[in-house]
């Protein structure tokens, strides 16, 4: 275990690869991004970071080639104002661009193909690094807000990727969460609480997800508050509990056929440099 806490696991799906990039963090702001061949599962370690990086402000290039991601490194009096938004090779966190940024709103992005992204909150940021690799679309615009923190590109994410958001609730004056749903094989339901809230559960941030299945024939509910992150993959779906990932088919009776992929709990920071 990573402290009091398991490792905390993230994950973001390439449209058009089989390949993902996994964010592991913990203890504390340690941070590494691993590569994840989606046909074998396996798993190649990119970088560790001390830094906070915003995981729902990141995202991965259709091809698997590129991400970008939002980070706050705190350092205010260095060049990028102690936070910043980067396009880095995956699974790697060197800069490619590198972008200044100096508060924590807005920030990160999405890529609008293998080669273009756009910026959240771009004419906010200041640059520091360019690269002939990749491009900022000047012409993208989001259709819908969903505010300056980590929601303003995760909930654009999730329904670009074909998440479908069914509702959004207040939670009282300590914020609200939103329902997504999506269509997973065997008349399943994939359905994600995207939760975000002053005075989160211990060991949670002030944005988090639950899950739960549901049977779209007989409505039979399987209620899963342990997955920290989950998604529908191909005929499967994959998902993070307590440090670890997991693989399942879906059947008439739920998750069969479980698999572990990975468990990250046990690594520790080391300093790794980009091969570029």
């Amino acid at each position: 275990m990573a402290g009091s806490f398991p490792a905390r696991l993230h994950a973001i799906l390439a449209r058009e690869a089989p390949v993902g990039l996994v964010l592991r963090r913990g203890p504390a702001n340690a941070l590494c991004s691993l590569l994840w061949d989606r046909r074998s599962d396996r798993f190649e370690l990119g970088q560790w970071v001390r830094a906070r990086i915003y995981e729902r402000r990141a995202d991965i290039s259709p091809d698997g080639r590129h991400w970008i991601y939002f980070a706050r490194n705190s350092r205010w009096s260095s060049e990028t104002r102690g936070s910043y938004t980067a396009v880095a090779r995956v699974p790697w966190m060197k800069a490619i661009v590198l972008l200044g940024k100096g508060d924590c709103w807005q920030g990160g992005g999405l890529f609008t193909s293998d080669s273009r992204y756009w910026v959240n909150g771009g004419c906010c940021h200041f640059p520091i690094r360019d690269s002939s690799e990749v491009e900022l679309d000047q012409k993208f615009s989001p259709t819908q807000s969903y505010g300056g923190e980590c929601p303003g590109v995760y909930y654009l994410r999730l329904q670009r990727e074909g998440w479908l958001l069914r509702d959004r609730l207040s939670a009282g004056v300590s914020g609200e969460f939103t329902v997504f749903e999506k269509f997973a094989p065997s008349h399943w339901i994939l359905r994600k609480y995207a939760h975000s809230e002053v005075g989160p559960p211990p060991g949670r941030g002030c944005h988090w997800d639950e899950h739960e299945l549901e049977h779209r024939e007989s409505h039979r509910r399987i209620q899963l508050p342990k997955w920290e992150w989950a998604d529908v993959d191909g005929e499967t779906v994959v998902w993070a509990e307590n440090g670890c990932l997991h693989r399942a088919s879906l059947g008439g009776e739920g998750l069969a056929d479980v698999r572990m992929l990975a468990d990250f709990n046990g690594m520790k920071f080391e300093a790794r440099p980009a091969p570029y």
